[in-house]
């Protein structure tokens, strides 16, 4: 994984001198992300101030550059850098970049067994023109299922995670790999929810996730995923603006995709997200992929006595790119 040089930082200062808008040596949090000659603004205030040194985290600053309004500074406060001048002939600035993190996760094996005897073989039954092969499908949309279970709600041991002939190995699955965007209603910059205990899902809830994700993240959400009772309560979104003429028979309150500033996103039920929860994906850094040569087959096995023997066998994982591209919001009503 690799991710660009923030251009954001906060304030880490608590007396100002002669006072917070004038001051001009301030202290931030990680002064090795600005440079001489950056242009900052304070979010919340109009002022722009144009970085003349750094020492560590010191900062010297010309407040009010350009004539820009002032504004008094305050600890904490979230600073933006807009972007840096360089010196016209100057040499080139020192090199900065960020270290990549190599993420990873691991295969997991799925199986199931198939055993039908000589008779049942040679009998036909209603509908069923091949019972072996009846059997292959059947093993397959279980395990099909499972993958999909796995995929959402999965989860990688902390210890021996490569797995042996006599440790199982499992993938990380979309939930447990999400730690950046945890979203819950009234916490981190959600507003409240709707409903008695403000946990309710609504528009506002939704599209906050949804703009915190993409405000520091290349990223843009083009995936809803919900289960049963959440996808009810997006369809519910747009039954007060429903208008019908008299000659409608026909009811429709159904959302399948979703439209706001942050992005188009579809809408995916799935009956193995939890019910409290609503995935916010990114689908094009998301993959469900087999090991080569490892997705779903039957393989026929030696019979030890008047039957047919196999098993239907896939080996699969999630490749999830870039963590924080995605985001879940949970604790929902």
């Amino acid at each position: 994984m690799d991710e660009l040089l923030p251009n954001t930082d906060t304030l880490n200062q608590t007396v100002f001198t002669p006072n917070p808008t004038d001051a001009t040596g301030l202290t931030v949090a990680n002064g090795a992300r600005f440079r001489v000659g950056d242009q900052v603004r304070p979010v919340g205030l109009r002022e722009v101030m144009l970085v003349t040194a750094v020492a560590g985290n010191a900062l010297t600053v010309v407040r009010r550059y350009g004539g820009t309004t002032g504004g008094a500074l305050t600890n904490g406060v979230k600073l933006v850098i807009l972007g840096n001048a360089a010196l016209e002939g100057d040499d080139r600035p020192a090199t900065r970049f960020t270290n990549r993190v190599r993420k990873r996760n691991y295969t997991q094996i799925f199986t199931a067994g198939v055993e039908v005897s000589g008779s049942m073989q040679a009998a036909r039954g209603f509908g069923v023109r091949d019972e072996v092969d009846y059997q292959k499908q059947e093993r397959l949309r279980e395990l099909i299922r499972d993958l999909e279970n796995c995929v959402i709600n999965g989860v990688a041991p902390t210890a021996a995670q490569q797995g042996s002939s006599t440790v199982r190995r499992t993938m990380n699955g979309i939930i447990p790999a999400l730690a950046t965007n945890q979203f819950q209603p009234g916490q981190g910059g959600i507003p409240n929810g709707g409903g008695g205990g403000n946990n309710e899902l609504t528009e506002d809830v939704l599209n906050t996730a949804l703009r915190l994700i993409w405000e520091q993240s290349a990223a843009r959400v083009d995936t809803i995923v919900v289960g049963g009772t959440l996808k009810r309560r997006l369809n519910s979104f747009v039954t007060g603006d429903r208008s019908y003429f008299p000659s409608d028979t026909n009811f429709r309150n159904l959302v399948n995709v979703y439209e706001s500033d942050y992005g188009v996103c579809r809408v995916i039920l799935s009956r193995w997200v939890p019910a409290d929860t609503l995935l916010l994906l990114d689908s094009s850094r998301l993959e469900v992929m087999p090991l080569s040569g490892r997705s779903f087959g039957y393989k026929p096995l030696a019979a030890a006595g008047d039957s047919e023997v196999g098993e239907v066998i896939g080996e699969y994982t999630l490749e999830l790119k870039n963590e924080n591209a995605h985001g879940l919001i949970r604790g929902l009503a």
